[in-house]
């Protein structure tokens, strides 16, 4: 089971303590502020991995190629098509994880779980590397029935990744299968403000 820490928000002292303390696998909500975190970090660094967690407009793709290992949030065909021209044009394979909105909510990024085999087939055939699923269940429910339904269509699908589970809620995702977690709060205390996701 792998920890990822969520570092965005975070000071740069805060980053340096977590690296510090051996650290090397790190979730960032957007792309932007992550460049500003990471660019200056990411050379010297060996193991070092970067895994973008929040949503992805289509035209950011080629700077999220550039900077991250792992793009959690693939959730709509016309995002795995630019993230396919981009990991074309840089020489680089792109490494992703299907978001899945378990709980259908309007309000909330990823593909509805009955339409998780499309888009992993279309993902698949525009030359991604698809590793496996990530969801965040709804706030106001149990998490543990969605991630036994992130699990049941990961092994539908013969996906072996799972990334679920958060500080409030990693210890259910663990039971359920989980292979990564991601943890902020809980490794660096409550994040300094919201944030809102933006979308294409």
């Amino acid at each position: 089971m792998t920890l990822t820490a969520v570092s965005k928000t975070q000071p740069p002292e805060a980053i340096d303590a977590a690296l510090s303390a051996g650290m090397r696998v790190f979730g960032e909500n957007r792309v932007q502020e992550a460049q500003t975190r990471w660019n200056d970090r990411r050379g010297g660094l060996a193991g070092l991995e970067l895994r973008l967690i929040g949503p992805l407009q289509s035209n950011k793709a080629a700077d999220a190629v550039a900077l991250f290992d792992v793009i959690e949030t693939l959730d709509r065909p016309k995002l795995a098509d630019a993230l396919a021209v981009a990991g074309a044009r840089a020489g680089k394979p792109v490494r992703v994880l299907i978001q899945v909105n378990t709980g259908a909510e309007p309000q909330k990024a990823g593909v509805l779980p009955g339409e998780t085999g499309q888009l992993l087939d279309h993902a698949r055939a525009a030359g991604l590397i698809v590793e496996g699923l990530m969801c965040i269940p709804p706030a106001e429910e149990a998490p543990g029935p969605h991630f036994a339904l992130l699990r049941k269509i990961a092994r539908r699908h013969g996906l072996e990744v799972l990334s679920m589970g958060m500080s409030g809620d990693y210890e259910t995702a663990i039971r359920f299968g989980a292979t990564h977690v991601r943890v902020g709060s809980s490794l660096f205390g409550e994040r300094k403000a919201p944030e809102t996701p933006s979308r294409d």
